[in-house]
């Protein structure tokens, strides 16, 4: 499970940015793989899937 910090997560639109705690890297985060609810500047947990435009941040929750 891998660790970071929300950037930024508009809720009306669904979608956002994770930046990861240890290699610095942005990735995209849509509501569908939520289990908690985020906001910006949240520390969370979640792990990565190949989507359709690279990795996804899923199964993301409250750390």
């Amino acid at each position: 499970m891998k660790t970071g910090k929300v950037k930024f997560f508009n809720e009306s639109k669904g979608f956002g940015f994770i930046i990861d705690d240890e290699s610095g890297k942005d990735y995209f985060v849509h509501v569908s793989g939520l289990i908690d609810s985020i906001k910006s500047d949240d520390e969370v947990t979640y792990e990565l899937k190949e989507g359709k435009k690279g990795l996804n941040a899923v199964d993301v929750k409250l750390a």
